[in-house]
């Protein structure tokens, strides 16, 4: 068994994604070190939380031991020294699965991490994060939903009720095992989350190239031009949204715009009432904290409301993200092609001899 597990919870959009592509490309400076991120790709973790999920509950336990999850708590076991697992899935899981994650590293020491960012950017970002995921909710829609907890309001706060995931999780652990990490304010020194993430963790920080990319999400016109596209999609059968939606047009297309258009923006009062009830909460509770509970207080997001862009800046978006379609597809083929001809090559050597 790992002497040591950490595992980082989420919360969704709190800077995890940044964190996990920051482990996987430093994979292997990482075991030099001692330190193992299982899975040779993050969706093996993310695999087996939703092998967790969907077979565990307060009533029964059907895991299966070659199932995704067991698999990788088995690959912690062979491991001697730290190992870390990031996903944010395990942030709002129930007490049966709670305990479930705690009793498949008994022996080990389990310290748990929840990085939380404040709500304002909280909720632009899962809005911009759901039209990419086939959601067609619009955003005053979905601002209503989360103020009044209804619907789609109901997902948000499940993945971003703080108060009630650090509460479970550091009962379940311990005060001592656990650690709320806060997300710094946009403008502040590249790397701050990071430096207080490797921090909790105990890895060096001269071993990693912060490099990575970050998920930087996509801006008000593309959102509204994704948001339009879902409604079309609705009743396709046979599409792989994830792969050509998803990945595809929002990721490496909209996501990477040569000239982006405006944020979604955001301020509202009753945000800001909200976010300083939670940091009263997490102030009673009184979890460690690395960074600043105040960090958590809601700011007014720069940007413009949805419902007031123009048609032309929806039309540059959508143009935008068919250009860069063409040129993927057109990569994609000559690959293919490029392939398909070295074979052929291979094929006619080999008659000759």
């Amino acid at each position: 068994m790992a002497s040591r597990v950490v595992l980082h919870v989420g919360l969704m959009k709190s800077g995890t994604t940044f964190i996990q592509r920051t482990l996987l490309a430093n994979q292997a400076a990482l075991a030099d070190a001692g330190i193992l991120f299982p899975g040779r790709h993050w969706r093996v973790q993310v695999s087996a939380v939703r092998d967790l999920i969907d077979h565990v509950s307060a009533d029964a336990n059907t895991l299966a031991p070659d199932g995704p999850w067991l698999s990788l708590v088995e690959q912690v076991r062979a491991w001697p020294g730290t190992a870390i697992i990031s996903m944010e899935f395990l942030g709002p899981r129930t007490p049966a699965q709670v305990a479930a994650v705690v009793d498949a590293f008994s022996g080990a020491e389990i310290d748990v991490v929840v990085t939380a960012r404040d709500l304002s950017r909280s909720i632009t970002s899962m809005w911009t994060e759901s039209v990419q995921n086939s959601g067609t909710l619009g955003w005053h829609d979905y601002l209503h939903a989360i103020r009044e907890d209804t619907g789609e309001g109901r997902g948000f706060w499940r993945q971003q009720r703080v108060v009630a995931i650090v509460e479970r999780w550091m009962r379940a652990v311990g005060r001592d095992h656990f650690t709320l990490i806060t997300v710094p304010p946009p403008g502040g020194p590249h790397g701050v989350l990071w430096e207080r993430f490797a921090g909790v963790a105990g890895v060096p920080m001269d071993l990693f190239d912060l490099e990575t990319r970050n998920n930087t999400g996509i801006d008000a016109p593309s959102a509204m031009v994704m948001r339009a596209l879902n409604e079309r999609l609705d009743d396709v059968d046979g599409v792989d949204y994830d792969r050509f939606v998803k990945r595809g047009l929002a990721k490496q297309a909209l996501g990477k715009r040569a000239r982006p258009g405006p944020r979604v923006g955001l301020d509202e009062k009753w945000v800001l009432a909200r976010s300083r009830r939670q940091i009263e909460r997490l102030r009673e509770l009184d979890p460690p904290v690395v960074g600043d509970l105040a960090e958590l207080e809601a700011r007014t997001v720069p940007g413009i409301d949805p419902g007031d862009l123009d048609a032309e800046e929806k039309l540059e978006a959508a143009l935008d993200g068919m250009a860069a379609l063409v040129r993927l597809w057109a990569e994609d083929v000559n690959e293919r092609e490029t392939r398909a001809r070295k074979r052929r090559q291979r094929k006619e050597r080999k008659e000759q001899r």
